[in-house]
């Protein structure tokens, strides 16, 4: 364990998202030598080469290159809502419904019907069934069009939704007439955690979002995919939405060294968050559930006798040069990435030592 003597920032060890990484020099020399062209007349062959590349990762026909997860997730529930005042069930606990600033019904007049997420992310499969309109009452309530999954779940901890799960949850879309949308945001995390490819845990799914800046560390971008015909209307509504881009070559070809490079990082990435969880739970004050660990995102319970907040603690982190991000008064968040090490993992858990109790843990636990 790195001792920690005083709050002197000797390092910076970012935890607050894996958003936060930069670009390896792998990605900067590929994005200095990208072949590109104009993408919105759909000819930059870089962007070309990503999309089929995701499509073929998740099993799916077509792909289309996004600026944000958040433009991704809002494209895909308006393709599949075609129709104002239709209607969405996806969890209380979802980035869609929490994060994404309700895009869907201020742009898209869809109307969300949640239903709660259990712990572990998933929504019973009997509440998704009994939270379908009835087609009778059409004259008083919204269409039901579509059912919106995370996997993996980033608000329950990075918990992982099992392909047994989410093809029952398909079978009840398709039983009622209804489209399967996944926010796939960290499905790489969720594949290498549940040892599935990816196509596997998404293909009763009609669209997916897949975000190249989270898990993956690309700079920017993501990318939605779903049929061919799905992937057009997707393609008109990315340009009515400001998202139709010139040479994004430059983006993709980063994103492209993501692929081939980080993939198999992740696994590293969860064993770290493991390990830190581990040693948290050590610490009196505060609590981890630690089987809820399964990818790389920790949700740190501040308890009452640690006599601090996720406020004051994480400022205090702050001086010691470790950065989380406070859930609330007595909850905080932290999320590995590739660019962690195992190092950076001691010395967190040894900050966050001496933040709680003054104290500096030498052994590692």
């Amino acid at each position: 364990m790195v001792k920690v003597e005083e709050k002197m920032v000797t390092r910076t060890v970012d935890l607050r998202s894996d958003t936060v990484t930069k670009p390896t020099e792998t990605m900067r020399v590929a994005m200095a030598n990208a072949e590109v062209d104009d993408d919105v007349l759909g000819r930059d062959p870089s962007c070309v080469q990503l999309e089929k590349e995701m499509a073929k990762i998740t099993g799916k026909e077509a792909g289309l290159f996004v600026p944000s997860g958040t433009m991704g997730n809002l494209i895909s529930v308006l393709v599949h809502c075609d129709i104002r005042g239709s209607e969405v069930i996806l969890g209380d606990n979802s980035h869609i419904h929490i994060y994404e600033h309700g895009g869907i019904a201020t742009i898209g007049g869809v109307h969300s019907r949640t239903v709660k997420n259990n712990d572990d992310g998933t929504i019973d499969i009997d509440l998704i069934e009994a939270a379908i309109r009835d087609p009778e009452g059409e004259l008083y309530y919204p269409t039901t069009r579509l059912i919106c999954l995370e996997n993996s779940h980033g608000n329950s901890g990075g918990r992982c939704l099992s392909v047994e799960y989410t093809e029952r949850v398909g079978e009840v879309a398709k039983k009622h007439g209804l489209k399967l949308h996944i926010d796939g945001a960290r499905i790489f995390n969720a594949s290498v955690a549940l040892g599935v490819p990816v196509d596997r845990l998404v293909r009763a799914a009609d669209s997916v979002s897949v975000c190249l800046s989270k898990g993956l560390g690309a700079p920017v971008g993501s990318v939605i995919v779903g049929s061919n015909s799905f992937i057009a209307k997707a393609r008109r509504l990315r340009k009515t939405l400001g998202g139709g881009m010139r040479q994004v070559g430059i983006l993709c070809a980063a994103a492209l060294v993501a692929l081939q490079e980080n993939v198999e990082k992740l696994e590293s990435d969860h064993k770290k968050a493991r390990f830190l969880a581990d040693g948290l739970n050590e610490i009196k004050g505060l609590r981890v559930n630690t089987s809820s660990v399964e990818t790389n995102i920790i949700y740190i319970e501040i308890e009452e006798s640690s006599q601090t907040t996720a406020a004051k603690l994480s400022k205090d982190l702050e001086d010691y040069g470790i950065l989380v991000i406070p859930m609330g008064s007595s909850k905080l968040r932290v999320v590995f990435h590739h660019q962690i090490s195992d190092s950076d993992a001691q010395y967190a858990l040894s900050c966050f030592q001496r933040a709680v109790t003054g104290e500096s843990n030498e052994n590692g636990n």
